[in-house]
């Protein structure tokens, strides 16, 4: 916070989250209001420094809990310390933290319903309610999110738990979000949390539907690829010439053909659609971070330098309404130099991620095995956001703590299992 005279804003993402705690209403586009909820409650300091040093508490806090979780499941305090380091020292995470954006709540809401569920061996009907409401905020906080409470449901019938565990997972995990849909459809005319889950998934199909294999009824027709051709699946939300963005209205008000097409189109080519996805999947590994789509620069570092807004007539009402010192982000010295001069080994980027993903899938295997509940959730969470959309740098962060928490519990669960045999196999050669 030294570094940097204040928060990093995002045209337009950082703004529309401004606007909506303002004005509370549910966008009808891609975000749901969770997160603007959270800068509602920060609005009378009027301050987005302020929403930095929130987010920069929440980003140690989710490393905490890491660390403690681990020191619950009886690690030692270097093993927990190293599973937390990837959260806490790479500049991703930190650039998050200092940026007007949901990553940061998101990560921090899911590793908390993690933590509380963990807790104990055998989770109360309490604890379990506390963690379907946690993944409930961190739904409405990004929509990806919402699956978590299937796959906590699947985990708690796996190991028994009891009919109240289940009934208090549903209950405090699905009225938020009933209560949330409701809310919706008082501003837009139907039941959901967003507006553009069927446009993220028409981007997708975009980089390999064939209309010739899908042959889609005529209303959906107009939605086929018309030649226009992007870097990344992605762009296509936003390209001028794609074909959802040549219909009047604008691309949201088509957002239930855009599902239907989509929908089709996976039916008719799955194996394509698998292949889009697995490719995309890879870059997440490479040792260097890639560029996707091209106009995206990934780092390894810190920034230096200075970020000016763009001139728009929301960014001045967003200085009129919330904070009326926004402006744009820059370095400050000597701070930013000291910051600049660090820089994260690209080896612990995408190979560190396929390794903790690799060693937490062997902790997995088999019954009653700690490890299960966060590796499925991090690879969900990596998956997720690739199968309805694109790829992106950010997107990966989210499942990176799980993996670290899955990782950790698997390699103690392995280390007590060899010790163990190497202990039966000495009682079987020099007797009882």
């Amino acid at each position: 916070m030294l570094g940097h005279d204040t928060a990093r804003l995002y045209w337009y993402d950082s703004f529309t989250y401004l606007n909506t705690a303002v004005h509370l209403q549910p966008s009808g586009a891609f975000h749901p209001a969770g997160y603007p909820f959270s800068l509602r409650l920060l609005l009378p300091f009027h301050s987005v420094e302020l929403v930095a040093g929130v987010q920069h508490a929440m980003g140690l806090g989710t490393g905490l809990m890491i660390y403690l979780v681990l020191r619950r499941h009886s690690l030692p305090g270097w093993g927990a310390t190293l599973a937390a380091l990837p959260v806490l020292f790479n500049p991703a995470f930190l650039r998050l933290e200092h940026a007007v954006l949901s990553d940061t709540q998101l990560i921090f809401l899911i590793t908390a319903a993690l933590t509380v569920l963990m807790w104990r061996t055998r989770p109360s009907a309490r604890a379990v309610a506390v963690t379907g409401l946690l993944l409930a905020l961190a739904g409405l906080t990004r929509t990806a999110a919402v699956p978590l409470l299937g796959l906590v449901l699947l985990h708690l019938l796996l190991r028994r738990a009891g009919r109240r565990q289940v009934v208090a997972l549903a209950v405090a995990g699905l009225l938020p979000l009933a209560a949330y849909a409701g809310w919706y459809h008082q501003h837009h005319g139907r039941f959901a949390l967003s507006g553009s889950d069927g446009v993220a998934l028409w981007a997708r199909t975009m980089t390999f539907a064939d209309c010739s294999v899908i042959r889609p009824p005529a209303r959906e027709a107009v939605l086929c690829p018309n030649g226009t051709v992007v870097d990344a699946a992605s762009e296509y939300v936003w390209a001028p010439g794609a074909s959802l963005n040549r219909l009047p209205g604008g691309r949201f008000a088509h957002n239930d053909l855009a599902r239907s097409f989509a929908l089709r189109a996976i039916a008719a080519q799955p194996l394509d659609y698998l292949r889009e996805v697995a490719r995309d999947t890879a870059l997440t590994f490479a040792a260097t971070p890639v560029r996707h789509p091209l106009r995206v620069s990934p780092s390894l570092t810190f920034p230096v330098g200075s970020w000016p807004l763009p001139d728009f007539p929301l960014v001045d009402q967003v200085r009129r309404e919330y904070d009326g010192d926004v402006r744009g982000m820059s370095s400050v010295e000597p701070y930013a130099s000291l910051l600049g001069a660090y820089s994260y080994p690209g080896v612990l980027h995408g190979p560190l991620l396929g390794a903790l993903l690799l060693l937490g899938g062997l902790g997995a295997v088999g019954r009653r095995r700690p490890a299960l509940l966060p590796w499925t959730a991090a690879v969900f969470l990596l998956l997720a956001p690739i199968a309805v959309l694109d790829f992106d740098h950010r997107y990966v962060l989210p499942s990176i703590p799980m993996a670290c928490l899955a990782a950790a519990l698997a390699v103690a669960g392995l280390s007590r299992r060899v010790r163990a045999c190497v202990a039966a196999g000495r009682r079987g050669r020099h007797g009882p």
